[in-house]
Protein backbone atom coordinates (compact mmCIF):
# COMPACT_ATOMS: atom_id res chain seq x y z
CA UNK A 1 0.00 0.00 0.00
CA UNK A 2 1.27 3.46 -0.88
CA UNK A 3 0.49 4.88 2.58
CA UNK A 4 1.68 1.93 4.65
CA UNK A 5 4.03 2.90 7.43
CA UNK A 6 7.57 1.52 7.15
CA UNK A 7 8.17 -1.55 9.29
CA UNK A 8 11.40 -1.14 11.23
CA UNK A 9 13.39 -4.37 11.42
CA UNK A 10 16.32 -5.24 13.62
CA UNK A 11 19.73 -6.56 12.67
CA UNK A 12 21.12 -3.32 11.24
CA UNK A 13 24.36 -1.52 11.91
CA UNK A 14 24.19 2.20 11.12
CA UNK A 15 27.08 4.65 10.90
CA UNK A 16 26.40 8.38 10.65
CA UNK A 17 28.62 10.24 8.18
CA UNK A 18 28.80 14.04 8.07
CA UNK A 19 29.74 15.71 4.80
CA UNK A 20 31.81 14.45 1.90
CA UNK A 21 34.86 14.56 4.17
CA UNK A 22 33.51 11.52 6.03
CA UNK A 23 31.29 10.06 3.30
CA UNK A 24 33.79 9.90 0.43
CA UNK A 25 36.54 7.98 2.29
CA UNK A 26 33.98 5.40 3.46
CA UNK A 27 32.51 5.15 -0.04
CA UNK A 28 35.93 4.82 -1.69
CA UNK A 29 37.03 2.17 0.82
CA UNK A 30 33.91 0.11 0.08
CA UNK A 31 34.44 0.44 -3.67
CA UNK A 32 38.12 -0.53 -3.37
CA UNK A 33 37.09 -3.66 -1.46
CA UNK A 34 34.37 -4.60 -3.97
CA UNK A 35 34.62 -8.08 -5.47
CA UNK A 36 31.52 -8.30 -7.67
CA UNK A 37 29.39 -5.18 -8.06
CA UNK A 38 29.15 -1.46 -7.35
CA UNK A 39 25.86 0.38 -7.89
CA UNK A 40 25.75 4.16 -7.50
CA UNK A 41 22.93 6.69 -7.91
CA UNK A 42 23.27 10.42 -7.39
CA UNK A 43 21.65 13.67 -8.42
CA UNK A 44 24.96 15.50 -8.92
CA UNK A 45 28.23 13.88 -9.96
CA UNK A 46 30.93 16.53 -10.00
CA UNK A 47 34.55 15.50 -10.44
CA UNK A 48 35.94 18.71 -8.93
CA UNK A 49 38.16 18.29 -5.87
CA UNK A 50 37.26 15.32 -3.68
CA UNK A 51 34.60 14.20 -6.18
CA UNK A 52 37.47 12.96 -8.37
CA UNK A 53 38.42 10.49 -5.63
CA UNK A 54 35.06 8.74 -6.04
CA UNK A 55 35.44 8.77 -9.82
CA UNK A 56 38.89 7.21 -9.51
CA UNK A 57 37.50 4.49 -7.22
CA UNK A 58 34.86 3.63 -9.83
CA UNK A 59 37.54 3.35 -12.50
CA UNK A 60 39.68 1.10 -10.30
CA UNK A 61 36.73 -1.17 -9.55
CA UNK A 62 35.76 -1.52 -13.20
CA UNK A 63 39.36 -2.16 -14.27
CA UNK A 64 39.63 -5.17 -11.99
CA UNK A 65 36.41 -6.66 -13.38
CA UNK A 66 33.83 -5.44 -10.90
CA UNK A 67 30.46 -4.70 -12.49
CA UNK A 68 30.19 -0.93 -12.03
CA UNK A 69 26.91 0.90 -12.68
CA UNK A 70 26.27 4.62 -12.23
CA UNK A 71 22.98 6.50 -12.68
CA UNK A 72 22.87 10.30 -12.52
CA UNK A 73 20.12 12.83 -13.03
CA UNK A 74 20.00 14.70 -16.31
CA UNK A 75 19.39 18.08 -14.68
CA UNK A 76 21.58 17.69 -11.61
CA UNK A 77 24.68 16.38 -13.33
CA UNK A 78 24.49 17.73 -16.85
CA UNK A 79 27.40 16.82 -19.08
CA UNK A 80 30.34 14.85 -17.72
CA UNK A 81 33.76 16.26 -18.76
CA UNK A 82 35.11 14.54 -21.87
CA UNK A 83 38.18 13.25 -20.04
CA UNK A 84 36.03 11.40 -17.50
CA UNK A 85 33.69 10.12 -20.20
CA UNK A 86 36.69 8.56 -21.90
CA UNK A 87 38.14 7.14 -18.69
CA UNK A 88 34.84 5.61 -17.60
CA UNK A 89 34.26 4.14 -21.04
CA UNK A 90 37.77 2.68 -21.25
CA UNK A 91 37.55 1.15 -17.77
CA UNK A 92 34.07 -0.31 -18.32
CA UNK A 93 32.09 1.93 -15.96
CA UNK A 94 28.50 1.78 -17.21
CA UNK A 95 26.87 5.22 -17.04
CA UNK A 96 23.18 6.03 -17.45
CA UNK A 97 21.38 9.40 -17.31
CA UNK A 98 17.90 9.63 -15.80
CA UNK A 99 15.64 11.90 -17.87
CA UNK A 100 18.28 13.69 -19.97
CA UNK A 101 17.70 17.38 -20.58
CA UNK A 102 15.95 18.13 -23.86
CA UNK A 103 12.96 20.04 -25.17
CA UNK A 104 10.56 17.46 -23.73
CA UNK A 105 11.75 18.32 -20.22
CA UNK A 106 10.37 21.82 -20.70
CA UNK A 107 7.21 20.86 -22.57
CA UNK A 108 6.02 17.76 -20.69
CA UNK A 109 5.39 18.11 -16.94
CA UNK A 110 5.86 14.35 -16.51
CA UNK A 111 9.51 14.87 -17.49
CA UNK A 112 10.01 17.25 -14.56
CA UNK A 113 10.36 14.23 -12.29
CA UNK A 114 13.95 13.91 -11.17
CA UNK A 115 16.26 11.28 -9.68
CA UNK A 116 17.17 12.96 -6.42
CA UNK A 117 18.15 9.98 -4.27
CA UNK A 118 21.79 9.38 -3.33
CA UNK A 119 22.48 5.66 -2.96
CA UNK A 120 25.29 3.18 -3.27
CA UNK A 121 25.36 -0.58 -2.75
CA UNK A 122 28.57 -2.62 -2.88
CA UNK A 123 28.48 -6.39 -3.32
CA UNK A 124 24.98 -6.50 -1.83
CA UNK A 125 26.65 -6.24 1.59
CA UNK A 126 27.06 -2.56 2.44
CA UNK A 127 24.94 0.42 1.42
CA UNK A 128 25.03 4.19 1.69
CA UNK A 129 22.00 6.48 1.75
CA UNK A 130 21.69 10.18 2.45
CA UNK A 131 21.65 13.68 1.06
CA UNK A 132 25.27 14.00 -0.05
CA UNK A 133 25.92 14.27 -3.77
CA UNK A 134 29.22 13.33 -5.37
CA UNK A 135 30.27 16.91 -4.80
CA UNK A 136 33.18 18.33 -2.79
CA UNK A 137 32.13 19.96 0.50
CA UNK A 138 33.97 23.15 -0.39
CA UNK A 139 32.84 23.43 -4.01
CA UNK A 140 29.53 24.53 -5.51
CA UNK A 141 28.84 24.32 -9.27
CA UNK A 142 27.02 27.68 -9.16
CA UNK A 143 28.98 29.62 -6.51
CA UNK A 144 32.50 28.20 -6.81
CA UNK A 145 34.70 27.76 -3.74
CA UNK A 146 32.87 27.79 -0.41
CA UNK A 147 34.39 29.35 2.70
CA UNK A 148 32.92 26.64 4.95
CA UNK A 149 31.87 23.06 4.21
CA UNK A 150 28.35 22.20 3.11
CA UNK A 151 26.26 20.80 6.00
CA UNK A 152 24.91 17.37 5.07
CA UNK A 153 24.69 13.75 6.19
CA UNK A 154 24.68 10.17 4.94
CA UNK A 155 24.40 6.81 6.65
CA UNK A 156 26.38 3.64 6.04
CA UNK A 157 24.17 0.57 6.43
CA UNK A 158 24.82 -3.11 7.06
CA UNK A 159 21.91 -5.49 7.48
CA UNK A 160 18.67 -6.65 5.83
CA UNK A 161 17.88 -3.24 4.33
CA UNK A 162 20.84 -3.55 1.95
CA UNK A 163 18.97 -6.15 -0.11
CA UNK A 164 16.02 -3.77 -0.49
CA UNK A 165 18.29 -0.95 -1.62
CA UNK A 166 20.01 -3.27 -4.06
CA UNK A 167 16.66 -4.37 -5.49
CA UNK A 168 15.41 -0.78 -5.82
CA UNK A 169 18.52 0.25 -7.72
CA UNK A 170 18.29 -2.81 -9.95
CA UNK A 171 14.70 -1.94 -10.88
CA UNK A 172 15.68 1.55 -11.99
CA UNK A 173 18.71 0.30 -13.91
CA UNK A 174 16.63 -2.26 -15.81
CA UNK A 175 14.04 0.38 -16.72
CA UNK A 176 16.72 2.71 -18.03
CA UNK A 177 18.31 -0.18 -19.90
CA UNK A 178 14.97 -1.05 -21.50
CA UNK A 179 14.52 2.55 -22.65
CA UNK A 180 18.02 2.46 -24.11
CA UNK A 181 17.23 -0.78 -25.94
CA UNK A 182 14.01 0.67 -27.38
CA UNK A 183 15.88 3.69 -28.71
CA UNK A 184 18.25 1.29 -30.43
CA UNK A 185 15.24 -0.67 -31.81
CA UNK A 186 16.12 -3.75 -29.74
CA UNK A 187 12.48 -4.31 -28.82
CA UNK A 188 12.79 -7.98 -27.90
CA UNK A 189 15.66 -7.34 -25.51
CA UNK A 190 13.81 -4.39 -23.95
CA UNK A 191 10.75 -6.57 -23.28
CA UNK A 192 12.91 -9.28 -21.72
CA UNK A 193 14.56 -6.71 -19.46
CA UNK A 194 11.22 -5.32 -18.29
CA UNK A 195 9.84 -8.79 -17.59
CA UNK A 196 12.75 -9.42 -15.22
CA UNK A 197 11.76 -6.49 -13.00
CA UNK A 198 10.32 -7.44 -9.64
CA UNK A 199 8.72 -4.96 -7.20
CA UNK A 200 10.82 -3.94 -4.23
CA UNK A 201 9.36 -5.63 -1.12
CA UNK A 202 9.81 -2.79 1.35
CA UNK A 203 7.79 -4.35 4.15
CA UNK A 204 8.41 -8.02 3.51
CA UNK A 205 10.66 -10.18 5.63
CA UNK A 206 13.91 -10.58 3.73
CA UNK A 207 15.29 -14.08 3.40
CA UNK A 208 18.85 -13.05 4.06
CA UNK A 209 21.07 -13.30 7.06
CA UNK A 210 20.89 -10.27 9.36
CA UNK A 211 24.10 -8.55 10.38
CA UNK A 212 25.28 -8.40 13.95
CA UNK A 213 23.85 -4.89 14.25
CA UNK A 214 21.27 -4.00 16.86
CA UNK A 215 19.57 -1.03 15.19
CA UNK A 216 15.95 -1.21 14.05
CA UNK A 217 15.64 0.55 10.72
CA UNK A 218 13.72 0.72 7.45
CA UNK A 219 14.19 1.99 3.94
CA UNK A 220 11.59 4.55 2.83
CA UNK A 221 11.41 5.22 -0.90
CA UNK A 222 9.39 7.80 -2.79
CA UNK A 223 8.45 7.35 -6.44
CA UNK A 224 5.52 8.25 -8.66
CA UNK A 225 3.98 4.76 -8.82
CA UNK A 226 3.66 2.69 -5.65
CA UNK A 227 5.33 4.88 -3.01
CA UNK A 228 4.11 8.40 -3.60
CA UNK A 229 3.62 9.41 0.05
CA UNK A 230 5.78 7.09 2.15
CA UNK A 231 8.36 9.66 3.22
CA UNK A 232 5.80 12.32 4.10
CA UNK A 233 3.78 9.79 6.09
CA UNK A 234 6.89 8.65 7.97
CA UNK A 235 7.50 12.25 9.05
CA UNK A 236 3.85 12.80 9.93
CA UNK A 237 3.66 9.70 12.10
CA UNK A 238 6.82 10.66 14.00
CA UNK A 239 5.61 14.25 14.53
CA UNK A 240 2.11 13.19 15.61
CA UNK A 241 3.53 10.77 18.22
CA UNK A 242 6.26 13.11 19.52
CA UNK A 243 6.10 13.72 23.26
CA UNK A 244 9.09 15.91 24.09
CA UNK A 245 11.23 17.10 21.21
CA UNK A 246 11.35 17.43 17.41
CA UNK A 247 14.53 18.56 15.65
CA UNK A 248 14.47 18.90 11.86
CA UNK A 249 17.28 20.10 9.60
CA UNK A 250 16.09 20.55 6.03
CA UNK A 251 17.58 22.42 3.12
CA UNK A 252 14.46 23.31 1.14
CA UNK A 253 11.62 23.60 3.62
CA UNK A 254 8.21 24.39 2.13
CA UNK A 255 5.93 21.99 4.02
CA UNK A 256 2.41 21.36 2.84
CA UNK A 257 -0.68 21.89 4.99
CA UNK A 258 -0.52 18.51 6.77
CA UNK A 259 3.11 18.89 7.79
CA UNK A 260 2.61 22.49 8.91
CA UNK A 261 -0.41 21.52 10.98
CA UNK A 262 1.41 18.57 12.54
CA UNK A 263 4.29 20.82 13.63
CA UNK A 264 1.92 23.48 14.96
CA UNK A 265 -0.10 20.91 16.91
CA UNK A 266 3.08 19.39 18.35
CA UNK A 267 4.25 22.79 19.56
CA UNK A 268 0.82 23.59 21.00
CA UNK A 269 0.79 20.39 23.07
CA UNK A 270 4.16 21.29 24.62
CA UNK A 271 6.65 19.54 22.35
CA UNK A 272 9.77 21.61 21.73
CA UNK A 273 10.10 21.97 17.96
CA UNK A 274 13.41 23.23 16.54
CA UNK A 275 13.97 23.73 12.82
CA UNK A 276 17.43 24.29 11.32
CA UNK A 277 16.85 25.70 7.84
CA UNK A 278 18.70 27.23 4.92
CA UNK A 279 20.13 30.63 5.79
CA UNK A 280 22.10 31.37 2.63
CA UNK A 281 20.55 32.22 -0.72
CA UNK A 282 20.97 29.34 -3.19
CA UNK A 283 17.89 29.07 -5.42
CA UNK A 284 15.27 31.79 -5.80
CA UNK A 285 12.13 29.65 -5.57
CA UNK A 286 13.24 27.43 -2.69
CA UNK A 287 14.70 30.32 -0.68
CA UNK A 288 11.82 32.77 -0.93
CA UNK A 289 8.91 30.32 -1.14
CA UNK A 290 9.88 28.91 2.26
CA UNK A 291 9.49 32.15 4.17
CA UNK A 292 5.71 32.70 3.96
CA UNK A 293 5.11 29.51 5.97
CA UNK A 294 7.32 30.66 8.85
CA UNK A 295 4.68 32.96 10.34
CA UNK A 296 2.21 30.29 11.45
CA UNK A 297 5.06 28.16 12.84
CA UNK A 298 6.64 31.02 14.79
CA UNK A 299 3.20 31.95 16.08
CA UNK A 300 2.78 28.46 17.53
CA UNK A 301 6.12 28.62 19.32
CA UNK A 302 8.23 26.68 16.83
CA UNK A 303 11.89 27.74 17.00
CA UNK A 304 13.42 28.48 13.59
CA UNK A 305 17.18 28.77 13.14
CA UNK A 306 18.89 29.68 9.88
CA UNK A 307 22.21 27.97 9.18
CA UNK A 308 24.76 30.69 8.51
CA UNK A 309 28.31 29.39 7.77
CA UNK A 310 27.64 27.67 4.43
CA UNK A 311 24.90 25.96 2.46
CA UNK A 312 22.71 23.66 4.53
CA UNK A 313 21.93 20.60 2.41
CA UNK A 314 20.84 18.17 5.13
CA UNK A 315 17.53 16.31 5.13
CA UNK A 316 17.48 14.79 8.61
CA UNK A 317 15.36 14.73 11.76
CA UNK A 318 15.38 13.40 15.32
CA UNK A 319 12.24 12.91 17.41
CA UNK A 320 12.25 12.26 21.18
CA UNK A 321 15.91 11.29 21.07
CA UNK A 322 15.38 7.83 19.55
CA UNK A 323 13.61 8.15 16.16
CA UNK A 324 15.78 9.49 13.36
CA UNK A 325 15.80 9.81 9.60
CA UNK A 326 18.63 10.54 7.16
CA UNK A 327 18.01 10.78 3.45
CA UNK A 328 17.63 12.77 0.27
CA UNK A 329 14.10 14.11 0.64
CA UNK A 330 13.50 17.77 1.32
CA UNK A 331 10.20 18.81 2.87
CA UNK A 332 9.02 20.68 -0.18
CA UNK A 333 6.76 19.83 -3.14
CA UNK A 334 9.63 19.11 -5.51
CA UNK A 335 10.82 16.25 -3.29
CA UNK A 336 7.48 15.08 -1.91
CA UNK A 337 5.55 15.17 -5.21
CA UNK A 338 7.95 14.90 -8.14
CA UNK A 339 11.31 13.31 -7.29
CA UNK A 340 12.59 9.83 -6.64
CA UNK A 341 13.86 9.97 -3.06
CA UNK A 342 15.28 7.59 -0.47
CA UNK A 343 15.46 7.95 3.32
CA UNK A 344 16.59 5.63 6.07
CA UNK A 345 14.39 5.68 9.18
CA UNK A 346 15.76 4.29 12.43
CA UNK A 347 14.57 3.76 15.97
CA UNK A 348 17.88 3.57 17.75
CA UNK A 349 18.95 5.58 20.79
CA UNK A 350 22.67 5.59 20.02
CA UNK A 351 22.36 6.55 16.36
CA UNK A 352 19.68 9.16 17.05
CA UNK A 353 21.70 10.63 19.91
CA UNK A 354 24.73 11.15 17.68
CA UNK A 355 22.65 12.96 15.10
CA UNK A 356 20.80 14.94 17.78
CA UNK A 357 24.05 16.10 19.40
CA UNK A 358 25.41 17.35 16.07
CA UNK A 359 22.18 19.17 15.21
CA UNK A 360 22.00 20.84 18.60
CA UNK A 361 25.62 21.93 18.24
CA UNK A 362 24.87 23.41 14.81
CA UNK A 363 21.78 25.18 16.18
CA UNK A 364 23.74 26.66 19.09
CA UNK A 365 27.01 27.55 17.34
CA UNK A 366 26.08 27.99 13.67
CA UNK A 367 22.40 28.91 13.62
CA UNK A 368 20.78 32.32 13.79
CA UNK A 369 17.42 32.24 15.57
CA UNK A 370 14.59 33.96 13.75
CA UNK A 371 12.88 36.68 15.79
CA UNK A 372 9.07 36.57 15.30
CA UNK A 373 8.88 40.35 15.69
CA UNK A 374 11.51 41.03 13.05
CA UNK A 375 9.92 38.45 10.79
CA UNK A 376 6.59 40.27 11.01
CA UNK A 377 8.35 43.53 10.06
CA UNK A 378 10.29 42.20 7.09
CA UNK A 379 10.52 44.67 4.20
CA UNK A 380 7.84 44.97 1.53
CA UNK A 381 10.37 44.06 -1.17
CA UNK A 382 11.11 40.76 0.54
CA UNK A 383 7.42 40.02 0.91
CA UNK A 384 7.00 40.67 -2.81
CA UNK A 385 9.79 38.23 -3.69
CA UNK A 386 8.22 35.64 -1.39
CA UNK A 387 4.86 36.09 -3.10
CA UNK A 388 6.42 35.70 -6.56
CA UNK A 389 8.34 32.58 -5.51
CA UNK A 390 5.25 30.99 -3.97
CA UNK A 391 3.21 31.86 -7.06
CA UNK A 392 5.81 30.25 -9.34
CA UNK A 393 5.85 27.12 -7.19
CA UNK A 394 2.06 26.85 -7.14
CA UNK A 395 1.91 27.41 -10.90
CA UNK A 396 4.45 24.62 -11.45
CA UNK A 397 2.40 22.29 -9.27
CA UNK A 398 -0.79 23.22 -11.10
CA UNK A 399 0.85 22.42 -14.45
CA UNK A 400 1.88 19.00 -13.16
CA UNK A 401 -1.59 18.33 -11.78
CA UNK A 402 -0.30 17.99 -8.21
CA UNK A 403 -1.96 19.26 -5.04
CA UNK A 404 0.11 20.13 -1.98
Amino acid sequence: MAHAFPILRGGHHLQLLEGSRAFFPALVAAMDAALHEVRLETYIFDCTGAGAEVAEALVRAAQRGVSTRVVVDGVGTGGLPLLWQQRFSAAGVRWRVYSPVNLLVLLLPTRWRRLHRKLCVVDGAVAFCGGINILDDFHDPNFGTLQAPRFDFAVCVHGPMVAQLDAAMDVLWRRLQAVRDLRQHAVKHAVQTLLQIRPVALNATERIAASAGTSSAALVLRDNIRSRSRIEHAYLRAIHTAQHEIIIANAYFVPGFRLRQALVQAAERGVRVQLLLQGKYEYFMQYYAARPVYGVLLGAGVEIYEYAPSFLHAKVAVVDGHWATVGSSNLDPLSLLLAREANVVADDLVFASRLRDRLLQAIQDEGQRMDPTLYARRPLRQRGLEYIAMLVMRLALWVTGKRY
